[in-house]
Protein backbone atom coordinates (compact mmCIF):
# COMPACT_ATOMS: atom_id res chain seq x y z
CA UNK A 1 0.00 0.00 0.00
CA UNK A 2 1.35 3.46 -0.79
CA UNK A 3 2.45 5.84 1.93
CA UNK A 4 -0.69 7.79 2.74
CA UNK A 5 1.26 10.59 4.41
CA UNK A 6 2.94 11.34 1.09
CA UNK A 7 -0.13 10.81 -1.07
CA UNK A 8 -2.09 13.29 -3.14
CA UNK A 9 -4.63 13.63 -0.33
CA UNK A 10 -2.21 15.90 1.54
CA UNK A 11 -1.34 18.25 -1.30
CA UNK A 12 -4.16 20.74 -0.48
CA UNK A 13 -3.11 20.72 3.19
CA UNK A 14 0.50 21.61 2.39
CA UNK A 15 -0.64 24.36 0.05
CA UNK A 16 -2.94 25.74 2.76
CA UNK A 17 -0.06 25.77 5.26
CA UNK A 18 2.15 27.62 2.75
CA UNK A 19 -0.58 30.22 2.22
CA UNK A 20 -1.08 30.54 5.98
CA UNK A 21 2.64 31.04 6.57
CA UNK A 22 2.80 33.82 3.96
CA UNK A 23 -0.32 35.51 5.38
CA UNK A 24 1.06 35.25 8.93
CA UNK A 25 4.38 36.74 7.78
CA UNK A 26 2.52 39.65 6.20
CA UNK A 27 0.59 40.23 9.42
CA UNK A 28 3.79 40.06 11.48
CA UNK A 29 5.43 42.61 9.18
CA UNK A 30 2.48 45.02 9.57
CA UNK A 31 2.68 44.75 13.36
CA UNK A 32 6.45 45.32 13.36
CA UNK A 33 6.06 48.43 11.21
CA UNK A 34 3.33 49.69 13.54
CA UNK A 35 5.16 49.01 16.81
CA UNK A 36 8.85 49.26 15.93
CA UNK A 37 9.14 52.67 17.62
CA UNK A 38 8.33 51.07 20.97
CA UNK A 39 10.89 48.26 20.68
CA UNK A 40 13.95 48.06 22.89
CA UNK A 41 16.23 47.42 19.89
CA UNK A 42 14.23 48.40 16.79
CA UNK A 43 17.10 47.93 14.32
CA UNK A 44 17.28 44.21 15.10
CA UNK A 45 13.64 43.69 14.10
CA UNK A 46 14.44 43.89 10.37
CA UNK A 47 17.05 41.10 10.29
CA UNK A 48 14.62 38.86 12.20
CA UNK A 49 11.88 39.65 9.67
CA UNK A 50 14.31 38.93 6.85
CA UNK A 51 15.12 35.51 8.33
CA UNK A 52 11.41 34.77 8.73
CA UNK A 53 10.76 35.77 5.11
CA UNK A 54 13.65 33.66 3.84
CA UNK A 55 12.55 30.65 5.87
CA UNK A 56 9.01 31.06 4.54
CA UNK A 57 10.36 30.79 0.99
CA UNK A 58 12.52 27.77 1.90
CA UNK A 59 9.71 25.85 3.60
CA UNK A 60 7.22 26.62 0.84
CA UNK A 61 9.61 25.05 -1.65
CA UNK A 62 10.81 22.21 0.61
CA UNK A 63 7.43 21.00 1.82
CA UNK A 64 6.20 21.01 -1.76
CA UNK A 65 8.29 17.88 -2.38
CA UNK A 66 7.04 14.80 -0.46
CA UNK A 67 10.59 13.39 -0.32
CA UNK A 68 11.72 16.33 1.83
CA UNK A 69 8.97 16.05 4.45
CA UNK A 70 11.27 14.25 6.83
CA UNK A 71 12.24 14.74 10.50
CA UNK A 72 15.34 16.89 9.72
CA UNK A 73 13.25 19.51 7.90
CA UNK A 74 10.47 19.36 10.48
CA UNK A 75 12.94 19.74 13.37
CA UNK A 76 14.73 22.62 11.64
CA UNK A 77 11.40 24.33 11.00
CA UNK A 78 10.44 24.02 14.65
CA UNK A 79 13.80 25.24 16.01
CA UNK A 80 14.15 28.19 13.63
CA UNK A 81 10.62 29.35 14.38
CA UNK A 82 11.21 28.99 18.12
CA UNK A 83 14.42 31.04 17.73
CA UNK A 84 12.53 33.78 15.88
CA UNK A 85 9.92 33.75 18.62
CA UNK A 86 12.55 33.88 21.37
CA UNK A 87 14.33 36.82 19.69
CA UNK A 88 11.36 38.96 20.74
CA UNK A 89 12.89 39.18 24.22
CA UNK A 90 16.01 40.83 22.76
CA UNK A 91 14.26 43.00 20.15
CA UNK A 92 10.93 43.96 21.72
CA UNK A 93 12.16 43.89 25.27
CA UNK A 94 10.91 42.14 28.38
CA UNK A 95 9.03 45.17 29.68
CA UNK A 96 7.10 45.69 26.45
CA UNK A 97 6.23 41.99 26.22
CA UNK A 98 4.97 41.96 29.79
CA UNK A 99 2.89 45.01 28.94
CA UNK A 100 1.14 43.02 26.16
CA UNK A 101 3.14 43.91 23.04
CA UNK A 102 2.94 41.13 20.44
CA UNK A 103 5.97 38.97 19.73
CA UNK A 104 7.79 39.24 16.42
CA UNK A 105 6.44 35.89 15.24
CA UNK A 106 2.81 36.61 16.26
CA UNK A 107 0.76 33.89 14.43
CA UNK A 108 3.69 32.82 12.20
CA UNK A 109 4.91 30.39 14.84
CA UNK A 110 1.81 28.17 14.41
CA UNK A 111 2.89 26.98 10.94
CA UNK A 112 5.50 24.41 12.12
CA UNK A 113 2.93 22.89 14.47
CA UNK A 114 0.56 22.35 11.56
CA UNK A 115 3.40 20.84 9.52
CA UNK A 116 4.17 18.35 12.27
CA UNK A 117 0.50 17.37 12.54
CA UNK A 118 0.18 16.79 8.81
CA UNK A 119 3.51 15.02 8.29
CA UNK A 120 3.67 12.88 11.44
CA UNK A 121 0.13 12.68 12.78
CA UNK A 122 -1.87 13.98 15.69
CA UNK A 123 0.53 12.98 18.47
CA UNK A 124 3.52 14.64 16.82
CA UNK A 125 1.41 17.75 16.26
CA UNK A 126 0.46 17.84 19.94
CA UNK A 127 4.13 17.51 20.96
CA UNK A 128 5.13 20.36 18.64
CA UNK A 129 2.24 22.51 19.93
CA UNK A 130 3.30 21.96 23.54
CA UNK A 131 6.91 22.89 22.77
CA UNK A 132 5.91 26.00 20.80
CA UNK A 133 3.28 27.00 23.35
CA UNK A 134 5.79 26.73 26.22
CA UNK A 135 8.26 28.90 24.29
CA UNK A 136 5.55 31.48 23.62
CA UNK A 137 4.56 31.64 27.29
CA UNK A 138 8.19 31.95 28.42
CA UNK A 139 8.81 34.77 25.93
CA UNK A 140 5.68 36.67 26.96
CA UNK A 141 6.62 36.28 30.65
CA UNK A 142 3.01 36.58 31.71
CA UNK A 143 0.38 33.85 32.00
CA UNK A 144 -2.90 35.67 31.77
CA UNK A 145 -5.99 34.45 29.94
CA UNK A 146 -4.93 35.94 26.60
CA UNK A 147 -1.53 34.20 26.64
CA UNK A 148 -3.00 30.85 27.64
CA UNK A 149 -5.76 31.11 25.04
CA UNK A 150 -3.20 31.38 22.25
CA UNK A 151 -1.38 28.25 23.41
CA UNK A 152 -4.63 26.31 23.80
CA UNK A 153 -5.86 27.33 20.32
CA UNK A 154 -2.57 26.16 18.83
CA UNK A 155 -2.94 22.81 20.63
CA UNK A 156 -6.51 22.42 19.36
CA UNK A 157 -5.37 23.23 15.83
CA UNK A 158 -2.77 20.44 16.03
CA UNK A 159 -5.39 17.96 17.23
CA UNK A 160 -7.89 18.97 14.53
CA UNK A 161 -5.35 18.79 11.69
CA UNK A 162 -4.00 15.46 12.95
CA UNK A 163 -7.53 14.08 13.03
CA UNK A 164 -8.12 15.36 9.50
CA UNK A 165 -4.99 13.54 8.34
CA UNK A 166 -6.26 10.32 9.93
CA UNK A 167 -9.53 10.68 8.04
CA UNK A 168 -7.52 11.12 4.83
CA UNK A 169 -5.61 7.92 5.60
CA UNK A 170 -8.83 5.94 6.04
CA UNK A 171 -10.25 7.42 2.82
CA UNK A 172 -7.07 6.49 0.95
CA UNK A 173 -7.18 2.90 2.24
CA UNK A 174 -10.82 2.52 1.23
CA UNK A 175 -10.11 3.96 -2.19
CA UNK A 176 -7.26 1.47 -2.67
CA UNK A 177 -9.54 -1.42 -1.72
CA UNK A 178 -12.23 -0.18 -4.10
CA UNK A 179 -9.74 0.09 -6.96
CA UNK A 180 -8.44 -3.42 -6.25
CA UNK A 181 -11.98 -4.79 -6.15
CA UNK A 182 -12.85 -3.13 -9.45
CA UNK A 183 -9.69 -4.51 -11.06
CA UNK A 184 -10.47 -8.00 -9.74
CA UNK A 185 -14.04 -7.78 -11.05
CA UNK A 186 -12.84 -6.77 -14.51
CA UNK A 187 -10.29 -9.57 -14.56
CA UNK A 188 -12.95 -12.08 -13.53
CA UNK A 189 -15.22 -10.87 -16.32
CA UNK A 190 -12.38 -11.23 -18.82
CA UNK A 191 -11.57 -14.74 -17.62
CA UNK A 192 -15.27 -15.63 -17.64
CA UNK A 193 -15.49 -14.78 -21.32
CA UNK A 194 -12.45 -16.90 -22.13
CA UNK A 195 -13.62 -19.82 -19.98
CA UNK A 196 -17.11 -19.67 -21.48
CA UNK A 197 -15.68 -19.92 -24.99
CA UNK A 198 -13.39 -22.85 -24.16
CA UNK A 199 -13.68 -24.91 -20.97
CA UNK A 200 -17.45 -24.61 -20.50
CA UNK A 201 -18.11 -25.61 -24.09
CA UNK A 202 -16.00 -28.75 -23.67
CA UNK A 203 -17.64 -29.69 -20.35
CA UNK A 204 -21.10 -29.21 -21.84
CA UNK A 205 -20.14 -31.38 -24.81
CA UNK A 206 -18.84 -34.18 -22.56
CA UNK A 207 -21.99 -34.00 -20.49
CA UNK A 208 -24.28 -34.26 -23.54
CA UNK A 209 -22.33 -37.07 -25.20
CA UNK A 210 -22.12 -39.11 -21.99
CA UNK A 211 -25.79 -38.96 -21.00
CA UNK A 212 -27.18 -42.49 -20.81
CA UNK A 213 -23.81 -44.22 -20.99
CA UNK A 214 -22.77 -46.74 -18.37
CA UNK A 215 -19.52 -47.30 -16.54
CA UNK A 216 -16.68 -44.82 -16.49
CA UNK A 217 -18.03 -42.89 -19.46
CA UNK A 218 -21.28 -42.15 -17.63
CA UNK A 219 -19.39 -41.20 -14.47
CA UNK A 220 -17.18 -38.87 -16.50
CA UNK A 221 -20.27 -37.20 -17.99
CA UNK A 222 -21.78 -36.74 -14.55
CA UNK A 223 -18.59 -35.18 -13.19
CA UNK A 224 -18.35 -32.92 -16.22
CA UNK A 225 -21.90 -31.71 -15.58
CA UNK A 226 -21.14 -30.98 -11.93
CA UNK A 227 -18.00 -29.05 -12.83
CA UNK A 228 -19.84 -27.07 -15.49
CA UNK A 229 -22.48 -26.00 -12.95
CA UNK A 230 -19.87 -25.08 -10.32
CA UNK A 231 -17.80 -23.15 -12.84
CA UNK A 232 -20.79 -21.20 -14.12
CA UNK A 233 -21.71 -20.26 -10.54
CA UNK A 234 -18.15 -19.15 -9.86
CA UNK A 235 -18.05 -17.05 -13.03
CA UNK A 236 -21.33 -15.37 -12.07
CA UNK A 237 -19.99 -14.62 -8.59
CA UNK A 238 -22.60 -16.80 -6.93
CA UNK A 239 -20.49 -18.35 -4.20
CA UNK A 240 -22.26 -20.69 -1.85
CA UNK A 241 -23.72 -18.71 1.03
CA UNK A 242 -24.91 -19.87 4.39
CA UNK A 243 -26.95 -18.30 7.19
CA UNK A 244 -25.01 -16.44 9.86
CA UNK A 245 -23.36 -18.97 12.18
CA UNK A 246 -24.21 -22.05 10.03
CA UNK A 247 -21.87 -25.00 10.61
CA UNK A 248 -21.17 -28.32 8.88
CA UNK A 249 -19.71 -31.58 10.10
CA UNK A 250 -16.31 -31.95 8.46
CA UNK A 251 -16.24 -35.69 9.13
CA UNK A 252 -19.51 -36.18 7.23
CA UNK A 253 -18.07 -34.29 4.26
CA UNK A 254 -14.80 -36.22 4.20
CA UNK A 255 -16.40 -39.65 4.66
CA UNK A 256 -17.75 -39.25 1.13
CA UNK A 257 -14.19 -39.94 -0.08
CA UNK A 258 -14.07 -43.37 1.60
CA UNK A 259 -13.19 -46.08 -0.94
CA UNK A 260 -11.15 -49.28 -1.15
CA UNK A 261 -8.02 -47.14 -1.51
CA UNK A 262 -8.96 -44.18 0.74
CA UNK A 263 -9.39 -44.48 4.51
CA UNK A 264 -10.86 -41.63 6.56
CA UNK A 265 -10.23 -41.59 10.31
CA UNK A 266 -11.13 -39.07 12.98
CA UNK A 267 -13.15 -38.40 16.12
CA UNK A 268 -16.24 -40.49 16.72
CA UNK A 269 -18.38 -37.37 17.06
CA UNK A 270 -18.94 -34.55 14.57
CA UNK A 271 -16.22 -32.01 13.84
CA UNK A 272 -18.24 -28.82 13.45
CA UNK A 273 -16.77 -25.92 11.47
CA UNK A 274 -18.25 -22.82 9.83
CA UNK A 275 -19.89 -23.98 6.61
CA UNK A 276 -17.56 -22.05 4.30
CA UNK A 277 -14.47 -23.30 6.16
CA UNK A 278 -15.65 -26.91 6.05
CA UNK A 279 -16.34 -26.76 2.32
CA UNK A 280 -12.98 -25.17 1.49
CA UNK A 281 -11.14 -27.72 3.62
CA UNK A 282 -13.04 -30.53 1.92
CA UNK A 283 -11.97 -29.21 -1.49
CA UNK A 284 -8.36 -28.98 -0.32
CA UNK A 285 -8.49 -32.62 0.80
CA UNK A 286 -10.05 -33.54 -2.55
CA UNK A 287 -7.15 -31.86 -4.34
CA UNK A 288 -4.63 -33.79 -2.24
CA UNK A 289 -6.39 -37.11 -2.96
CA UNK A 290 -6.56 -36.20 -6.64
CA UNK A 291 -2.79 -35.74 -6.66
CA UNK A 292 -2.41 -39.24 -5.21
CA UNK A 293 -4.64 -40.69 -7.93
CA UNK A 294 -2.83 -38.80 -10.68
CA UNK A 295 0.80 -39.25 -9.73
CA UNK A 296 0.94 -42.55 -7.83
CA UNK A 297 0.62 -46.11 -9.19
CA UNK A 298 -2.93 -47.49 -9.41
CA UNK A 299 -4.15 -48.91 -6.14
CA UNK A 300 -1.97 -46.68 -3.97
CA UNK A 301 -3.47 -46.39 -0.49
CA UNK A 302 -4.30 -42.96 0.93
CA UNK A 303 -5.22 -42.11 4.51
CA UNK A 304 -7.10 -39.06 5.77
CA UNK A 305 -6.71 -38.24 9.48
CA UNK A 306 -8.78 -35.54 11.22
CA UNK A 307 -7.67 -34.07 14.57
CA UNK A 308 -10.20 -31.90 16.40
CA UNK A 309 -8.27 -29.50 18.67
CA UNK A 310 -9.73 -26.66 20.78
CA UNK A 311 -8.29 -23.85 18.64
CA UNK A 312 -7.89 -25.54 15.27
CA UNK A 313 -8.69 -28.55 13.12
CA UNK A 314 -5.83 -30.48 11.54
CA UNK A 315 -6.40 -32.71 8.51
CA UNK A 316 -3.56 -34.90 7.28
CA UNK A 317 -3.56 -36.73 3.94
CA UNK A 318 -0.91 -39.47 3.78
CA UNK A 319 -0.19 -41.94 0.99
CA UNK A 320 2.06 -44.95 0.33
CA UNK A 321 3.01 -43.78 -3.14
CA UNK A 322 6.23 -42.89 -4.87
CA UNK A 323 6.75 -39.59 -3.03
CA UNK A 324 7.60 -36.19 -4.43
CA UNK A 325 10.92 -35.12 -5.89
CA UNK A 326 12.49 -32.20 -3.94
CA UNK A 327 11.95 -29.61 -6.70
CA UNK A 328 8.80 -31.08 -8.18
CA UNK A 329 6.30 -28.66 -6.57
CA UNK A 330 8.29 -25.59 -7.60
CA UNK A 331 8.60 -26.90 -11.16
CA UNK A 332 4.87 -27.61 -11.38
CA UNK A 333 4.02 -24.10 -10.19
CA UNK A 334 6.44 -22.58 -12.70
CA UNK A 335 4.74 -24.58 -15.47
CA UNK A 336 1.33 -23.20 -14.47
CA UNK A 337 0.09 -26.39 -12.79
CA UNK A 338 -1.24 -24.95 -9.57
CA UNK A 339 -2.92 -27.93 -7.89
CA UNK A 340 -0.85 -27.73 -4.72
CA UNK A 341 -0.15 -23.99 -4.86
CA UNK A 342 -3.76 -22.88 -5.27
CA UNK A 343 -6.14 -25.78 -4.58
CA UNK A 344 -4.39 -26.72 -1.34
CA UNK A 345 -2.08 -23.97 -0.08
CA UNK A 346 -4.20 -21.13 -1.47
CA UNK A 347 -7.44 -22.42 0.05
CA UNK A 348 -5.94 -23.08 3.48
CA UNK A 349 -4.13 -19.71 3.49
CA UNK A 350 -7.43 -17.94 2.75
CA UNK A 351 -8.84 -19.63 5.84
CA UNK A 352 -5.95 -18.31 7.94
CA UNK A 353 -4.34 -21.73 8.20
CA UNK A 354 -1.07 -23.36 7.24
CA UNK A 355 0.05 -26.28 5.07
CA UNK A 356 3.06 -28.53 5.67
CA UNK A 357 4.16 -31.07 3.03
CA UNK A 358 6.61 -33.80 3.96
CA UNK A 359 7.79 -36.23 1.30
CA UNK A 360 10.77 -38.10 -0.05
CA UNK A 361 11.14 -40.11 -3.27
CA UNK A 362 9.88 -43.65 -2.75
CA UNK A 363 8.49 -42.97 0.74
CA UNK A 364 5.09 -41.49 0.00
CA UNK A 365 3.88 -38.01 0.91
CA UNK A 366 2.12 -36.33 3.81
CA UNK A 367 0.09 -33.13 3.50
CA UNK A 368 -0.90 -31.54 6.80
CA UNK A 369 -3.54 -28.77 6.72
CA UNK A 370 -4.36 -26.83 9.89
CA UNK A 371 -7.10 -24.20 9.99
CA UNK A 372 -8.41 -22.16 12.94
CA UNK A 373 -11.85 -22.99 14.24
CA UNK A 374 -13.00 -19.37 14.18
CA UNK A 375 -13.67 -17.97 10.69
CA UNK A 376 -11.32 -15.28 9.41
CA UNK A 377 -13.20 -11.97 9.04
Amino acid sequence: MPDVRNSGFQTPLWRAIAVYRIAALTYATILVVSNVGDYLRPMLAWPVLAVMAAWTVVTTYAYGNPARRRPPLLLADLLITMAALASSVLVVGRTALEAGRPTLAVAWHVAPVLCWAVARGRRAGIAAALAMGATDLIVRAHYDQAALTGAVLMLLAAIAVGYLVRIAEVAQERLERAVELEAATRERERLAREVHDSVLQVLALVKRRGVGLDGEAGELARLAGEQETALRSLMAGRALSDPQGAELDLMALLEAYESPVVTVSGPAGPVSLPAATARELKLAVAAALDNVARHCPPGTKAYVFVEDEPAQVVVTVRDDGCGIEPDRLAQAEAQGRLGVAQSIRGRVADLGGRVAIVSAPGEGAEVEMAVPRAPIS
